[in-house]
């Protein structure tokens, strides 16, 4: 359930629908790609996957802790080489799968728990890996190992959960969303900035976005539903009102100055410095 939700907070498809559900409803998962492109992911136009981090089909991506692929089958669709690795076998499949119909120049796949990563020292221009370090035993050695396997002057694409949205569930969430193997750490900005240069990269930009998910994730705790299918007045009228939001004349205003307050997610884009 949790891993579903990573997956969808973290990445889309190559297209994302309009948000739009029978009877005038608005679809959850829908309206949250769509709040996620308005915070910077998934830009077509610049061929950015987020704000700063630019792909292209000279590039070789490596997406660690890949879910369901859809961080890499956008860059997929930018025809980089794409390496994938997870630690669920399943996953590493349905992304493979998710990369079949993409002009991607190669994609190879690794099942692996990232301690080490089977990759050689400076494989990849761009490194992703969204989502993962709050849940990994040892954030300074899996941040060392995306180190290693990056070229001098690598870029890259680091997300873990912000501690706003992680101390407004406390208390509220399922007790395992705290326990192994899920989120077994709250990682502040400060700290999280530092894992990143003190594994030696340059931190080029933090931001977060993701108030929608915040409160849509408070609300599902207390609707008991499953997350194949949230179903529940609460949870129906807040992506209703969410998406009033948006569409209002200062909607965008109103979302940053959220998103400022209660973020889901922190991002951070970096860069391996160049070879001495």
């Amino acid at each position: 359930m949790l891993n579903r939700l990573k997956n969808l907070m973290a990445g889309a498809p190559a297209a994302v629908p309009t948000v739009a559900a029978p009877a005038g409803q608005v679809d959850s998962f829908e309206l949250g790609l769509h709040d996620a492109m308005l915070s910077g992911w998934f830009n077509h136009a610049s061929g950015e996957l987020y704000t700063g981090f630019a792909v292209s089909a000279e590039d070789t991506l490596l997406d660690v802790g890949c879910g369901d692929g859809g961080n890499v089958r956008f860059c997929g669709m930018r025809g980089a080489k794409i390496i994938i690795a997870d630690i669920d076998a399943a996953k590493v499949e349905a992304t493979r799968q998710r990369l079949v119909d993409t002009p991607a120049r190669d994609v190879e796949c690794h099942v692996t728990d990232g301690n080490p990563l089977p990759i050689a020292d400076g494989t990849a221009s761009r490194v992703v890996s969204t989502e993962v370090i709050e849940h990994v035993d040892d954030p300074a050695q899996f941040l060392s190992e995306l180190v290693r396997v990056g070229q001098p002057g690598a870029l890259y694409l680091l997300s873990v959960p912000h501690p706003s949205s992680e101390d407004l569930q406390k208390g509220i969430a399922a007790p395992a969303y705290y326990e192994k193997p899920n989120h077994i750490r709250v990682i502040s900005e400060d700290e999280f900035k530092a894992m990143v240069s003190g594994a030696g990269l340059e931190v080029l930009s933090h931001s977060q976005y993701g108030f929608y998910w915040s409160m849509w994730m408070l609300l599902f705790w207390d609707a008991k539903v499953d997350l194949s299918q949230p179903d529940h007045p609460m949870l129906n009228h807040w992506a209703n009102t969410w998406q009033a939001v948006l569409s209002s004349p200062r909607g965008a205003q109103i979302k940053q100055a959220l998103d400022a307050v209660v973020a889901k997610s922190q991002v951070i884009i970096a860069r391996k410095p160049l070879a001495e």
